[in-house]
């Protein structure tokens, strides 16, 4: 689902530790095909709880903790990850470098939106440099210690610079458009602000499949066959007006699996990759695609869209308070002469990371909700319950399948692997005489 990641790239315009565990060299994947085990085949004596048990039995023991180690470490990352971005941002207010390049951009700009414009670009390009230790131990060594990444230093070195350049272009427009509100608004600002991240984010939903998405990986049509005629049969069942079903390249990046259905007003369309093309069976693509069908037919990408611009709402009304208030006078011994300076954009940058951080499981929920609606809508249009089980497993290779109750409820977007699978026995208890037997 794209809802999160798209606002995450509006947090960005506004404001992008590590586990100690060491990885074991356990393989990550399972076998392919859906693996039943017996207590899950249905029956008279047929019992939800240890069927879910047997569901997760699959994974070794050696694999739960790896498993578990990566995710929980990925609580500490999210965290470094904040204080690191926080600390450059006040670095470069700190050393004089934002006002510096604020100067050197109005000595040779007389419009206002360039001088923002040019202002708010080079910060970014500095913040992005400088992020770039972060951003490689993240996205590459850690991914290749828990032996979860295929890609090579440099095909990782060409993603992040192609990144780098798609959210300068979107940033700087963005902010600009922020800056322009902050001069002409003044205290109305945050409205007009407001309003503007909901269309960006519209705007975001359409662009991103058709032009931002194949940056990254080459997408090419589905082949005609079984896979493709049973994803077009439960498109065409669930009323979603599309024949345009890609499969895309992310086995040179990843080993995990990934699908979606992307795009709104004529740009829609249903992407699957190729891990999830050659590595698992119909009946999980079947469960995976009712499931990313879901979102498209419950009008997720709106509400997500409403949802997270009421929360950036509050978060540029908080951004507002801090910098007339509690942040005026640091801007002010730095150089910063008001909320409408771009030189202040680092600042704000900071102020949004940690605002992002603290309002992470409200986040969270938001996505965690729409994501178990969609697991129901698939369990239904799908009926692939070993299907939906199985692809539950796999994802519980990285992903830790039996939280806490709080630990699910704050730091999770995602229904835990042990719910997924728990719902997809509970679905099965209740429908045995029509779920497809295999």
């Amino acid at each position: 689902m794209n809802i999160k990641f798209l606002s995450l790239l509006l947090v960005m315009v506004l404001g992008a530790g590590a586990s100690c565990a060491v990885a074991e060299s356990t393989a990550v994947e399972q076998p392919p095909g859906v693996q039943i085990p017996r207590a899950a085949q249905p029956g008279p004596g047929f019992d939800v709880e240890k069927a879910t048990q047997a569901y997760l039995a699959l994974l070794s023991s050696a694999q739960r903790a790896k498993s578990d180690a990566y995710f929980e470490g990925g609580y500490w990352v999210s965290l470094w990850q904040a204080l690191y971005t926080t600390a450059t941002c006040i670095l470069l207010i700190s050393l004089g470098w934002a006002t510096g390049i604020r100067r050197w951009v109005t000595a040779r700009m007389s419009r206002r939106w360039l001088q923002s414009a040019l202002t708010v670009a080079l910060l970014w390009l500095v913040l992005s440099l400088f992020g770039m230790p972060m951003d490689w131990y993240t996205g590459f060594f850690r991914e290749h210690q828990y032996n979860m990444s295929n890609q090579t230093f440099g095909g990782w070195l060409h993603d992040w610079i192609i990144a780098v350049a798609v959210n300068l272009v979107l940033v700087t427009i963005m902010v600009t458009a922020v800056y322009i509100f902050v001069r002409r608004a003044k205290e109305y600002w945050v409205l007009r602000a407001t309003a503007f991240t909901f269309v960006a984010l519209l705007i975001l939903f359409m662009v991103s499949p058709v032009f931002i998405a194949p940056l990254f990986n080459d997408y090419k049509p589905l082949p005609p066959g079984e896979t493709r005629d049973a994803i077009l049969s439960l498109a065409r069942a669930n009323n979603i007006p599309t024949t345009n079903v890609m499969w895309f390249d992310q086995s040179r990046q990843t080993k995990r699996i990934s699908a979606n259905v992307s795009g709104l007003f004529g740009t829609t369309r249903v992407s699957l990759n190729d891990n999830l093309l050659n590595k698992t069976s119909l009946p999980e693509i079947k469960a995976v695609m009712g499931h990313e069908m879901g979102h498209y037919v419950l009008n997720h990408s709106f509400k997500g869209t409403m949802q997270f611009t009421l929360l950036f709402g509050a978060m540029f009304l908080i951004l507002n308070w801090l910098f007339e208030g509690p942040l005026r006078s640091y801007r002010a011994r730095h150089g910063i002469a008001d909320r409408a300076d771009p030189a202040g954009f680092p600042l704000a940058f900071a102020a949004l990371t940690i605002l992002g951080l603290l309002g992470s499981p409200l986040l969270n929920r938001v996505t965690y909700v729409a994501e178990a609606e969609a697991d129901m809508f698939g369990l239904n249009a799908a009926r692939e319950p070993h299907g939906f089980a199985t692809s539950a497993i796999r994802l519980g290779a990285y992903r830790k399948l039996e939280p806490g109750p709080i630990e699910e409820f704050l730091l999770y977007d995602h229904p835990s692997g042990y719910e997924r699978v728990h719902r997809s026995m509970l679905w099965l208890e209740e429908n045995q005489d029509t779920a497809a037997v295999r």
